[in-house]
C-alpha cells in the first residue's frame, strides 16, 4: 500500500527513514482493486496487504471493502506494527478483513524502543488485544530475532501463544535492510529457536501446515492452544515451494523478496501518455513475469546479490 511506516526498525530501514514515494507515484485504490481482479482471473486466491505500514494509508477500510468482494478471492489478510489497530480494527473488520500478522519483536518495552527507535511498544499490545476481539482468523504474531538483543526472550512469546491462542512466527533476520548492516552472525536460526522450545515445551510439526506457505508451523504435544511457526529464509530455504509474489506500492511486480529485477504494471494500467493497456494485456505481462521466477534467492552462495529494494519499500 505505502513504502512510508511509522517506525524505524533497526533491520528494515534507517533511523531517518528514507526518501519517500511521491503521492503520484502510488497506486490508486481503483488501479490496486483492477490488478487483484486481474490476478484471481489467472488463479490467485489469497491477497495480503503490506507496506511499510499499511494502515497509514488514508482510508484504508474502502480498499478492503472492495477487495473483499472479488469473486474467487478467498482468503484477504494484512501485515501490521499494530500501532493504529486500535482505531482501524473495527472498520478494517466490517470492511471485510478477516485476519491480521502484527509484527511484535520484544515483550519488554525498552528492548523494542531499541529495536524500533520509537515508544510505541503500548499502543502495539493494545493492537493486539483489538485484533483479537474484532478478527475471525488466528492472530499471528511476526518476530524477528536478533542475537544478543531479543533471542532470550523465546519463552516469552511462547508462553503468549500458549495462554493467548497465538500463532508467534519466528522470521530468521534477513539482508533486506536499507543501510546494508546485516550481519550472519546477528542472526538466531530457526534450528536454534525450536531446540530453545523444546527444552521446556514438546512441539511436534502441524499436520495441517499449509505445504506452499513460507512458514512451517509446529503445535504442543500437549494440546495447549496457540502455534509456533518458523521462516527460515536464510538457512533453510523453502523457493522450491515458494508460490508467492509481490507487488510495489508503486505497481512493479516481484517474483521474489530478493529480485534485482521487476516488472513495470503501472506502466501498462496508465498507458504512460498513451492507451491504457487491456486487462488482458497486462495478465500476459504477469503470466510472463511468474513464468521467469528464480529458481532461488542464493543468499548462501558466494555470488549472491542483495534485492534492488529494502524491505519496506517491497511489501515487507
Amino acid at each position: 500500500m505505502t513504502d512510508r511506516c511509522n517506525l524505524r526498525c533497526s533491520y528494515c530501514m534507517p533511523a531517518e527513514g528514507l526518501e519517500w514515494l511521491r503521492r503520484g507515484e502510488l497506486l490508486s485504490f481503483e488501479e490496486f482493486e483492477r490488478l487483484a481482479r486481474i490476478f484471481v482471473g489467472l488463479g490467485v486466491e489469497k491477497v495480503r496487504i503490506t507496506g511499510g505500514e499499511p494502515l497509514v494509508r488514508r482510508d484504508l477500510p474502502e480498499l478492503i471493502g472492495r477487495l473483499a468482494r472479488i469473486e474467487g478471492l478467498r482468503d484477504l489478510s494484512l501485515t501490521t506494527n499494530g500501532i493504529l489497530l486500535p482505531e482501524l480494527a473495527e472498520p478494517l473488520a466490517r470492511a471485510g478483513l478477516r485476519r491480521v500478522n502484527v509484527s511484535l519483536d520484544s515483550l519488554s518495552r525498552e528492548i523494542f524502543q531499541r529495536i524500533v527507535r520509537r515508544d510505541a511498544f503500548a499502543k502495539v499490545l493494545e493492537g493486539l488485544e483489538s485484533a483479537a476481539r474484532w478478527f475471525d482468523g488466528p492472530v499471528k504474531v511476526n518476530t524477528v530475532l536478533l542475537r544478543g538483543v531479543n533471542d532470550h526472550e523465546i519463552p516469552g512469546f511462547v508462553h503468549l501463544a500458549r495462554e493467548r491462542g497465538f500463532e508467534i512466527r519466528f522470521i530468521e533476520y534477513m539482508p533486506l535492510d536499507a543501510d546494508a548492516s546485516w550481519s550472519r552472525e546477528e542472526l538466531v536460526s530457526g534450528d536454534e529457536v525450536r531446540a530453545a522450545i523444546a527444552r521446556e515445551h514438546a512441539i511436534i510439526p502441524d499436520p495441517a501446515c499449509d505445504p506452499r506457505s513460507p512458514s512451517r508451523d509446529w503445535v504442543f504435544a500437549d494440546g495447549a492452544p496457540g502455534k509456533v511457526g518458523f521462516i527460515d529464509s536464510v538457512t533453510a530455504p523453502f523457493c522450491e515451494a515458494c508460490n508467492r509474489v509481490r507487488m510495489t506500492a508503486d505497481g512493479k511486480l516481484r517474483t521474489c523478496l530478493f529480485s534485482t529485477r521487476e516488472t513495470d504494471l503501472r506502466s501498462l494500467l496508465r498507458g504512460d501518455g498513451e492507451h491504457a493497456a487491456s486487462d488482458e494485456a497486462i495478465a500476459r505481462a504477469i503470466s510472463a513475469s511468474v513464468w521467469e521466477k528464480e529458481p532461488g534467492h542464493r543468499i548462501n552462495e558466494a555470488d549472491f546479490v542483495r534485492a534492488s529494494r529494502s524491505m519496506s519499500q517491497i511489501g515487507g
